[in-house]
């Protein structure tokens, strides 16, 4: 692929730090919820985030791992911007989290709202996650050298499904877009399952979807992953579909498409968050990952399981915002 040597590197992946994973919890919290905590996803059903956030109740649930219940609201109005919002609004509120994604930076540089992240309070780095170059199986593309020429034949008609305008599906087909020629017709959904659907159906040519959001599709034998784009493979060797496991899916950089992203799934809380309360949240996320059914759902979604807490988050979150505005501007998507 000509000028596919040129280099996007859209994402950074943050290395553990020992003394933030191994930081001893108390053994004896002081502060703990009294009342429902209400976990707020800034994005529709079936997509990445809702996918998570409803394991973690469900672990949470399951271990009693809270005396109070958690309840799932999805609010992914305005690209996400209504939960942010409404968490930004509950100042002093310590039953209310949030999960986030990269529509914590790119929503507010792309609608110009009111909101950014350091009116929340920082709590933890879950994990960072992957993107893949998803097609349908009844198309002949088992690489995305194939699938990219095919793109460039097609002269702008192919379509690429993503979730949201102006987020990081985006950002990722105006990259490909730019590294390659190709030129695709982008078609905003409103989560990561409605985006998978649409290629289910053979609406649209290949999307950009998270492996969690599609591997169910992959497993019932009606999509494939050409590639990640990260910058080395992901470890994974159970076998997930068509014999092959996610390390043996090549990053899409070995296919001469040279870019990198990866996406935050992190927790936040209202502004106004004391340590004590922060800190229980911490230690209750910790005893989530420590579960069979987290391990499970890393798997089965190839994430990259890095954790993260306090001023490393922190520095990390800061890093990631200018590196979506350069991103953003790039791409021209920054509001006027």
């Amino acid at each position: 692929m000509k000028r596919s040597s040129k280099h996007f590197l859209l994402g950074a992946v943050a290395a553990i730090s020992a003394a933030t994973y191994f930081m001893p919890t108390p053994a004896t919290a002081a502060w703990e919820p009294t009342r429902p905590v209400e976990f707020i996803i800034p994005a529709g059903t079936g997509g990445g985030a809702d996918q998570m956030a409803r394991t973690i109740q469900g672990i949470v649930t399951k271990h009693n791992l809270m005396k109070q219940p958690m309840v799932v609201i999805n609010k992914s109005g305005g690209a996400g911007g209504e939960g942010f919002l409404d968490v930004k609004g509950s100042k002093g509120n310590p039953h209310k989290i949030i999960i986030t994604l990269s529509n914590l930076f790119t929503t507010p540089m792309a609608t110009g709202i009111p909101f950014n992240w350091k009116d929340l309070t920082p709590v933890a780095m879950l994990a960072l996650d992957e993107f893949n170059l998803w097609v349908n199986t009844d198309k002949p593309f088992k690489t995305a050298k194939e699938f990219i020429d095919a793109a460039k034949t097609a002269n702008g008609t192919f379509k690429m499904a993503g979730t949201g305008s102006k987020q990081e599906d985006q950002i990722i087909t105006e990259a490909i877009q730019k590294a390659t020629g190709a030129k695709f017709i982008y078609i905003p959904e409103r989560g990561g399952g409605a985006v998978a659907v649409q290629l289910v159906g053979n609406h649209v040519e290949s999307t950009v979807n998270n492996p969690i959001e599609a591997v169910a599709h992959w497993k019932g034998g009606k999509l494939r992953p050409l590639c990640f784009f990260d910058s080395k493979r992901v470890t994974y060797k159970e076998v997930v579909a068509e014999g092959k496991s996610w390390a043996d899916i090549p990053t899409c950089k070995e296919q001469g498409l040279d870019i990198v992203y990866l996406m935050l799934r992190g927790i936040f809380m209202s502004p106004g968050a004391t340590k004590e309360q922060v800190d229980f949240y911490v230690g209750l996320f910790r005893k989530v990952r420590d579960t069979p059914e987290w391990k499970k759902l890393m798997e089965d979604g190839a994430f990259n399981t890095t954790f993260m807490t306090g001023d490393a988050f922190t520095k990390w979150v800061a890093a990631e915002e200018k590196r979506h505005e350069e991103l953003m501007k790039a791409a021209g998507f920054m509001a006027k």
